[in-house]
């Protein structure tokens, strides 16, 4: 019997991710009626935005009707329209909650969130029974199933109505029991740019795990028409846009700035637009070339953007693109430094082979290690924290460049005093090209980093390690 008038309430289970929602039915002499679906009061109860693209039916006109154990690579929202169900699910998602169970009787005042890699299963308890799911993707022969046996010994579901005495598919009847049952991996990572600075340290933070892959330029054309047919999409949960244009000063020609709005602008609205239609979260890295470096304390993220060249301009493009997706994570960062070229392997080269620097020393910031960008990443990824911007640089106090130059000469064992500081304008005073503006005051509020418990390595103490 359908209970009527309930508040709608959710409740967790035994399975992590798997809800149970109450339903309010309305009901009179005339029949019933529920809302079965209602995403503003349902989210705001912690039901994922899962974002539903299918609603299927199967009508079970026996009682006994048993199907399953089936785990698709997405989300479901189950439900029952008529009649009642004995429902089963197992969790088949690589990691500890693997094979654990979860049961429950569904009529029209209940429905359960199951998430993606959560095995599926039910029996029908009454005839004509309507049985009803919401999915976050299309149907699809490629997608990657895993299934287990209605009867494994593992699970030992208690069916209201032996196997034995029902009917079951053959399909269903050849599924594996669970020692032969093919984990469901979580959803992919994919690492665009992966042969740049803060591409390779992300390659080192996740090493070789199956389920991050990675992207280089050859591999992945941003420009193309086919972009989103070129993977499928809904198989990945998080985008990390490692790739970026950077020469700044280039980007002041009409080559540059051409090839800076491809990269900075073109190429991340259709990530963007990717990550959009599939749900996906995207992590973009920004740059305090989006400010003007005029303010006299460091910038939060939500100070406004004020970008004085083509290169900083392009970034707060990009970043606007970005903000724009429902799954985001904007990380704004300064002076990296990483593996190949750098300042610092250019200080610590001159003050091995003799030679006295002249330094700029109006500029103001502190260094980021890429692998502290990609510690960081990973933190608000894998701490669920909060969508939106973060600043993530080095911590401690702010330097300009001078100062970091004589601490890599300290640090080398050379003499600090050979460096020797000069203005911005001094030092591209006999520049023959076009030198983009830079900002003066780079230094990044990092509270709302260290608000979510990620914490940065201080730029001195990032420093000292990466010369060894």
């Amino acid at each position: 019997m359908t209970e009527y008038s309930k508040p709608l309430a959710a409740h967790e289970t035994t399975i992590p991710g798997l809800v149970v929602f109450d339903l309010p039915v309305h009901g009179d002499a005339r029949g019933w009626f529920k809302e079965n679906w209602q995403r503003e009061k349902m989210t705001a109860l912690g039901l994922p935005d899962f974002g539903p693209v299918q609603n299927n039916i199967s009508f079970n006109d026996a009682v006994g009707t048993t199907r399953g154990i089936h785990a698709e690579p997405w989300d479901k929202w189950v439900s029952v329209a008529t009649g009642r169900i004995f429902g089963a699910w197992v969790d088949l998602r690589e990691g500890p909650s693997f094979g654990a169970v979860y049961t429950t009787e569904l009529d029209p005042s209940k429905a359960i969130f199951v998430p993606r890699g959560v095995g599926n299963s039910y029996q029908t308890l009454e005839p004509d029974t309507a049985y009803t799911y919401l999915v976050n993707d299309h149907w699809s022969p490629t997608a990657e199933y895993s299934f287990l046996n209605l009867a494994d010994e593992t699970a030992a579901i208690d069916w209201p109505i032996p196997l034995s005495d029902v009917e079951i598919s053959p399909k269903d009847l050849a599924h594996p029991r669970l020692a032969g049952v093919v984990p469901i991996p979580p959803r992919k990572i994919l690492v665009v740019g992966a042969n740049g600075q803060l591409g390779r340290a992300l390659r080192a933070s996740y090493g070789d795990a199956p389920h991050v892959e990675y992207a280089t330029r050859d591999d992945l054309d941003l420009a193309s028409p086919d972009l989103t047919a070129a993977r499928r999409w809904r198989d990945y949960g998080t985008i990390i846009n490692a790739a970026a244009y950077t020469k700044v000063d280039l980007a002041e020609t009409a080559d540059g700035r051409r090839d800076a709005w491809a990269a900075n602008v073109t190429g991340v609205a259709a990530l963007a637009r990717v990550a959009t239609e599939n749900g996906i979260t995207l992590v973009h890295v920004s740059s305090d070339y989006v400010f003007d470096g005029s303010l006299d304390r460091p910038y939060r993220e939500d100070d406004p953007v004020c970008p004085l060249g083509v290169y900083g301009q392009t970034k707060a493009a990009g970043d606007a693109v970005v903000a724009t997706t429902a799954r985001h994570y904007i990380v704004r960062t300064s002076w990296v430094i990483g593996d190949g070229n750098n300042f610092v392997r250019t200080m610590a080269s001159l003050a091995e082979r003799g030679i006295d620097p002249k330094v700029v020393d109006d500029q103001v910031g502190r260094l980021t290690f890429t692998d502290d960008i990609a510690r960081g990443i990973r933190h608000l990824l894998e701490s669920g924290a909060a969508y939106g911007t973060y600043n993530l640089t080095g911590s401690g106090d702010p330097q300009s460049w001078a100062d970091i130059a004589r601490r890599v000469f300290a640090l080398t064992g050379h003499d600090p005093a050979r460096v020797t500081g000069v203005s911005t304008d001094e030092y591209f005073a006999s520049a023959s090209g076009p030198i983009a503006p830079r900002p003066r005051g780079s230094v990044l509020d990092l509270g709302r980093l260290v608000d979510t418990g990620g914490l940065t390595r201080t730029a001195d103490e990032a420093l000292a390690r990466y010369l060894g």
